[in-house]
C-alpha cells in the first residue's frame, strides 16, 4: 500500500513526540525523518521512551532531511517563518503547530507576539487549522497553521452560541486551566517539581497571546477576558467561557444550537448529562485523544451561560489536530489514525 512520506521538524519536544506516536501507527503516512539539532544521532525512543520498539529512527539535522510529501513543523514560534523558503522545497504540504502563520494580518501578529512578521506577504497562503469550521479551506490548501491549544478550547466552547447570535460578544470571559505539559519540555523554576507539585497557579490573567486568535476567529468586537491558570495535571485543558445571553433561551434551544453546529464534526462530542461525576467535559479522560468535549451550564435567572470545553493540549490542542489537518489536506478520511478513545480510569 502506498504511503505518503512525512518529516517532523523539531521532534524532540512534547508535541513532536506525540506526533511521532500518532504517525508511526497511521496507515497512510510513513515517518521518514525526525529533526533535532540537540539530539542528532540519538534514537527517537531515547527522548520519547514510550516509542521503544516502535521505530529505529534517529534524530537528524534539518539540512539532512530529504524531500517528503508532508512536513510537520514543531518549531518554536518565530522559527519557521524566517526559513519557510527552505522548508517549502522539502514538501508540497506543510502543517505548522506554531503561531507563525495563524493570523490573517501582520499587525495582529506583532501585537500579540511582540515582533514584526518577517514575511507578511505569505500570511494569506495559510489555512487556519480548525477543521470544525475550516475543513474546506484546509482541503484546498498546501499550508495549514494549527491553532494554539487554549484558542482551540475557547473557540470550540462558545463558537456555536456566537454564530447563533444569542450572546453578547462584548462581554465574554474565558477562564482556562492548563496542565503542565502546555509549558513545553524545557525545565525552569516554575516547572521544578517542589515548586510545581500540587499548585494551582495564576499564570496569565490578561494579555495571553492566544487571545488574538480567538478574537480573529470569533470576530469579537473587543478584547475578551482571557485568563490562564496552571493546574497540577500533566495533560489537559478545561475552558469555562462565561457569557450573557442576548435573549431568553431554554435548554432545548441550547441543545439544538450545539447539535447543529457539531453534527458533522468527527471529534467534537456534546457532554451534558443530568448528574453523575462525568456530567460535564473533563480533560483527564481525553488524554491521548483528538476529541474535544463540549457542554454548558445555563443560568436562566441571571440570563447567563457558561460554555465548557475540554481537550488534551497535546492531542486536539496540537499533534492530533495537526494530523487531522494533514488527513484533510492529503485527501484521507479525517479520522484516520486518530480513533483512540482514551482510557478510564487513568
Amino acid at each position: 500500500m502506498f504511503k505518503s512520506t512525512v518529516a517532523i521538524l523539531g521532534a524532540s519536544g512534547y508535541v513532536g513526540g506525540e506526533l511521532a506516536r500518532i504517525l508511526l501507527n497511521h496507515p497512510n503516512f510513513e515517518l521518514k525523518f525526525v529533526t533535532s539539532e540537540s539530539f542528532v544521532g540519538k534514537s527517537l525512543a531515547k527522548v520519547h521512551p514510550n516509542l521503544r520498539g516502535a521505530t529505529k529512527l534517529k534524530f537528524c539535522k534539518l539540512a539532512e532531511v530529504e524531500k517528503v510529501d508532508v512536513v510537520f513543523s514543531c518549531f518554536p514560534h518565530g522559527t519557521l517563518a524566517p526559513q519557510i523558503s527552505t522548508i517549502e522545497k522539502l514538501a508540497p504540504k506543510i502543517i505548522d503547530s506554531s503561531a507563525d502563520f495563524r493570523f490573517e494580518d501582520s499587525e495582529n501578529y506583532e501585537k500579540w507576539y511582540g515582533l514584526p512578521h518577517p514575511i507578511p506577504e505569505k500570511l494569506n497562503e495559510w489555512a487556519y487549522g480548525l477543521p470544525e469550521f475550516h475543513a474546506m479551506e484546509i482541503q484546498k490548501s498546501s499550508k495549514v497553521a494549527v491553532p494554539g491549544c487554549t484558542a482551540t478550547a475557547a473557540i470550540l466552547a462558545i463558537a456555536p452560541l456566537i454564530r447563533a447570535n444569542i450572546v453578547d460578544t462584548s462581554k465574554i470571559i474565558f477562564d482556562i486551566k492548563v496542565g503542565s505539559s502546555g509549558s513545553g519540555n524545557k525545565p525552569n523554576i516554575g516547572s521544578h517539581h517542589p515548586e510545581r507539585a500540587g499548585v494551582v497557579r495564576s499564570y496569565k490573567l490578561a494579555g495571553h497571546r492566544h487571545t488574538g486568535e480567538v478574537i480573529q476567529e470569533l470576530k469579537l468586537p473587543n478584547i475578551p477576558g482571557y485568563s490562564i491558570t496552571s493546574i497540577p495535571t500533566v495533560r489537559g485543558i478545561v475552558c469555562h467561557a462565561h457569557a450573557f445571553l442576548d435573549s431568553k433561551v431554554d435548554e432545548k434551544r441550547i441543545w439544538q444550537i450545539y447539535r447543529e453546529a457539531y453534527l458533522k464534526s468527527s471529534f467534537v462530542r456534546i457532554v451534558k448529562e443530568a448528574n453523575g461525576p462525568h456530567a460535564l467535559p473533563e480533560p483527564k479522560i481525553l488524554a491521548g485523544t483528538n476529541f474535544c468535549d463540549v457542554g454548558w451550564t445555563l443560568d436562566t435567572e441571571a440570563n447567563q451561560i457558561v460554555a465548557i470545553s475540554a481537550i488534551d493540549n497535546l492531542g486536539k490542542g496540537a499533534a492530533g489536530a495537526s494530523v487531522q489537518c494533514a488527513n484533510l489536506a492529503c485527501g484521507f478520511e479525517e479520522k484516520t489514525g486518530l480513533e483512540f478513545l482514551g482510557l478510564h480510569p487513568v
